[in-house]
């Protein structure tokens, strides 16, 4: 079986949440498609997500093991445990789907937080002599970035206005995975639209990531 891990970080529940309806329902969708998916989901805002400090490190993004682990208190040896049990859920899946609101043109604090656990040297990336090399291309791996706003931002403004999909696009590009396809769910607080407008544009967008998904090489859709 083929593993889904469905990363959601909204702090509303699933009846109020307009990113977490559109992915409940591309999830759906997939999993109808694609029968040999496992589903494991992640609430942010419900799941233990530790914020990392200091102590927890050796140096850059690397974790403390060894005597300097045996020597932290309980409490810090915990966030360490967490951190590469997180990590390790994150290497173990195929496929990604993240469910996020637009948030000051970016996405919720909490969704950083858990990228500061996860992304730990030599698990999901090294760093040599030569440069930064992700280490999550052994195996086909796929995103999706599911994010809704209460406006509609052109496409040509996405660098400018839109930093959220830049980052998890870029971030994911260098640790090695093979695609990332945004899923934009626009204007859900905007007269004319408003969500169930929005939910049903953005359901054509998912007939397009869908499509390219079920090839046997999807394509990304930006570069």
């Amino acid at each position: 079986m083929k593993k889904l891990l469905y990363i959601s970080a909204s702090p509303k529940p699933e009846t109020e949440s307009v990113s977490k309806q559109a992915a409940r329902t591309f999830i759906q969708r997939l999993m109808a498609q694609e029968t040999d998916y496992q589903l494991e989901e992640l609430d942010l805002y419900t799941s233990d997500i530790p914020m990392p400090g200091h102590q927890h490190f050796d140096r850059q993004s690397h974790l403390v093991a060894g005597p300097a682990y045996e020597a932290l208190s309980p409490e810090d040896k915990a966030v360490i445990d967490r951190m590469n049990q997180l990590c390790t859920q994150f290497q173990q899946a195929d496929t990604y789907v993240i469910s996020a609101p637009m948030w000051g043109m970016s996405f919720p604090s909490r969704l950083k937080q858990y990228f500061d656990c996860i992304l730990l040297i030599d698990h999901l990336f090294s760093i040599d002599s030569t440069g930064f090399h992700g280490l999550l291309g052994d195996k086909e791996r796929r995103m999706v970035y599911v994010q809704s706003s209460g406006g509609v931002y052109p496409k040509i403004f996405y660098g400018q206005m839109n930093y959220a999909v830049k980052y998890c696009h870029d971030i994911f590009k260098h640790l090695g995975v093979a695609t990332f396809d945004p899923i934009l769910v626009q204007g859900a607080e905007t007269p004319g639209v408003g969500r169930y407008k929005a939910l049903e544009v953005a359901a054509q967008d998912m007939d397009d990531v869908l499509c390219r998904l079920a090839g046997p090489h999807p394509m990304p859709r930006w570069a």
